[in-house]
């Protein structure tokens, strides 16, 4: 397919700023593939939906404060450094965003907070991207805290507000765990815990994949040819633990809700030859457009997404192109919330 058949008008006032005060209030809207229906539900009423030993596939990892505000040495100019992922822990080596960039150079050292941290620029990577290098004579443990402070939440720029201390808590999962994620994976952000305890007690089971989101899946696809996009790598772990719960499901024939498409390519990253799911851990560049056979998910919970975006992408590949385009039309006119803060879509 081409990347224009996946463009349409998406207003600025459909894009969610906040999340809900209960999120599992949301709206969620529910996608009949055989029968091609679409019905309007409440995100709380996935429990009607589900029965005993479906699996819910989740992603635990967690979002850190990956956004900082430094100041260029000698000019003083505010440079803004978006942290990707750790290249070299005993080095400290990152891979960054910069902007604006055309002021950041190799060799040039940039100061954080009242020069509590100090990095240097040694490598250009793309346009924006580049690697550096924090010089900081701390253990993990204390790097890790002076991020904290100096970071702030990685809330995307579609939301057009200032960042709030509440957005720590909002921009999580409540399956947070294994640190690494500069983005959330904000299908599960609708499941509150008490609903997880409802579901519980159903005897729907869970199981926790880790994959550390990156920019990747809301990076703009560039080429019309998809087979040409390249997406980036993202690290992934699928345990014995997760592996064996998923298969059991499929042996019985259950449901295995993929929650989130970062659970989506995890899984189908580490498919075996019998189609089932492989335990391992490594990176993955999986991108999933139509026509897609998927292996292991037969329920995928998602979001409303950005027109021409892996994430759109996949969701019309779950759930059929003409079938999804309609669902984004009867969003629209139903006044469904979009994008990480918005309301969620059931693909049956």
């Amino acid at each position: 397919m081409k990347l224009s058949q996946f463009k349409f008008d998406l207003p600025s006032n459909f894009v969610a700023q906040e999340p809900l005060g209960t999120r599992h209030d949301s709206k969620l809207m529910v996608i009949h593939r055989k029968e091609g229906k679409i019905e309007h539900m409440k995100f709380k009423d996935i429990l009607d939906i589900f029965n005993e030993d479906d699996v819910f596939v989740v992603n635990n990892t967690r979002v850190f404060p990956a956004r900082m505000y430094g100041n260029k040495e000698k000019t003083g100019a505010q440079i803004e450094v978006f942290l990707l992922r750790e290249l070299n822990n005993e080095l400290r080596l990152w891979d960054v965003l910069v902007d604006p960039a055309r002021k950041i150079r190799v060799g040039n050292k940039l100061y954080f907070g009242n020069d509590e941290l100090v990095a240097e620029v040694v490598d250009n990577t793309t346009s924006r991207g580049r690697t550096i290098r924090f010089l900081f004579d701390g253990n993990d443990e204390e790097f890790s805290r002076m991020v904290k402070k100096l970071g702030e939440t990685p809330i995307p720029k579609y939301i057009e507000r200032p960042v709030k201390s509440d957005d720590e808590q909002w921009y999580q999962s409540i399956f947070a765990k294994n640190e690494g994620a500069v983005a959330a994976p904000a299908a599960q952000l609708h499941i509150t815990r008490e609903l997880m305890m409802r579901l519980d007690i159903k005897g729907i089971k869970f199981a926790e994949i880790t994959l550390h989101l990156g920019l990747g899946a809301f990076r703009p696809v560039e080429v019309e040819d998809l087979t040409k996009h390249k997406m980036d790598s993202e690290f992934y772990a699928i345990d014995e633990t997760c592996a064996a719960i998923v298969n059991e499901g499929l042996k019985k024939r259950k449901n295995i809700v993929a929650v989130g498409s970062s659970t989506v390519r995890a899984m189908e990253s580490s498919v075996s030859a019998s189609r089932t799911l492989n335990p391992s851990a490594g990176w993955t560049d999986k991108f999933i457009f139509p026509p897609y056979e998927f292996a292991i998910p037969n329920a995928f919970i998602t979001n409303f997404h950005q027109p021409e975006s892996p994430l759109y992408m996949m969701a019309t590949a779950f759930g059929g192109y003409d079938l999804i385009l309609e669902a984004y039309k009867e969003a629209m006119k139903k006044k469904y919330r979009f994008l990480c803060y918005g309301d969620a879509m059931l693909i049956l």
